[in-house]
């Protein structure tokens, strides 16, 4: 998610603005805000970019006939898909090569899933929940696949594809894990977090899958209460009345200046001792797009190394969980 950010900061910073961003870079508030005051102009379709202009692809993925239409009105492309996600593109394309019947896990109406969707419509079908499972069809219950949307509850996917193994006993699995290690992360701390937690803050917006997922996945674990916010600002002080500690999360996306906006803010409010958790230490790097950063070189601008993925944390008086967590009392 930030090479997403990144990509399109570095797009301003060399080509300057406006630059146009199809869809929002990542699902953040702050982030979306901050880069509309520095010259990006987000639009929701192609056909909104003016012909010739230049236009970066969010972090969720594009299908291909995006790519097409954006090549017809000779739009100059910085595809900054996730390469987890394009990792499941992929998967896509080779199983609908196989004449696989796909099962795509994940919400229909997400963006990702519009995209990966895109790469084989003749091959794929929606499993938006457990209660689509009996709904499934396929032509060869011996050439049934499964793929899913990468922000998703790990445990949730998980229950989904034994409702499926057991519809479909020779169900093929993926070759690679599909779920998000940032996702996969936060949820494992969470996890570790939330039982010893009064209340859980996730630190989020509303239409990011992965932020929801942590709140609930709170609840799950055992927190005594889950509620995600956008800032500090949106702390209210009931949620605080009787609880001694309290966890902090925050989505993949999420700039680290929020979390600790809140963190400061629960301090303020009597929350003082900040108990990390840690539960892996991420080292995943991923480089900018390739033509961004040729055009970054070939300007004398030497790229920023590549992406470092961030560690989520979780605490004990206040948590913050993100790869590692903190707990916060």
């Amino acid at each position: 998610m930030d090479r997403a950010v990144d990509a399109v900061e570095k797009a301003l910073e060399l080509y300057g603005a406006p630059v146009y961003v199809r869809k929002e870079i990542v699902h953040n508030k702050f982030v979306v805000e901050t880069l509309t005051k520095r010259g990006a102009i987000f639009v929701e379709e192609t056909d909104e970019v003016p012909e010739g202009e230049r236009v970066v692809f969010s972090a969720h993925g594009v299908s291909p006939a995006v790519h097409a239409e954006a090549a017809q009105r000779q739009l100059q492309t910085i595809d900054a898909t996730c390469p987890l996600v394009t990792k499941v593109h992929k998967q896509a394309i080779r199983f609908a090569g196989g004449d696989y019947d796909i099962l795509l896990i994940g919400h229909e109406d997400h963006e990702e899933v519009e995209g990966t969707y895109g790469e084989a419509p003749d091959h794929i079908q929606i499993v938006n929940g457990p209660e689509d499972v009996d709904k499934v069809q396929v032509r060869d219950p011996d050439r049934v696949s499964w793929i899913s949307q990468t922000t998703l509850s790990v445990d949730e996917t998980m229950e989904i594809v034994r409702m499926l193994r057991e519809r479909f006993p020779n169900l093929v699995d993926p070759p690679s894990d599909n779920i998000c290690y940032a996702t996969q992360n936060r949820q494992v701390a969470v996890k570790k977090m939330a039982p010893h937690s009064d209340v859980v803050i996730t630190v989020g917006s509303a239409n990011s899958s992965n932020s929801v997922r942590l709140m609930e996945v709170a609840l799950e674990a055992g927190a005594g209460a889950s509620y995600r916010v956008d800032t500090a600002e949106e702390l209210r002080a009931e949620w605080f009345e009787g609880a001694k500690t309290v966890g902090v999360t925050s989505g993949a996306s999420v700039p680290e200046i929020l979390v600790r906006d809140v963190v400061e803010t629960l301090k303020a409010k009597g929350f003082t001792e900040v108990v990390p958790v840690t539960t892996v230490d991420e080292d995943v790097h991923f480089s900018l797009p390739k033509n961004l950063r040729a055009d970054l070189k070939a300007s004398g601008i030497e790229p920023d190394r590549p992406h470092r993925a961030r560690p989520a944390r979780g605490k004990g008086k206040v948590s913050n969980a993100r790869g590692t967590g903190n707990i916060i009392k």
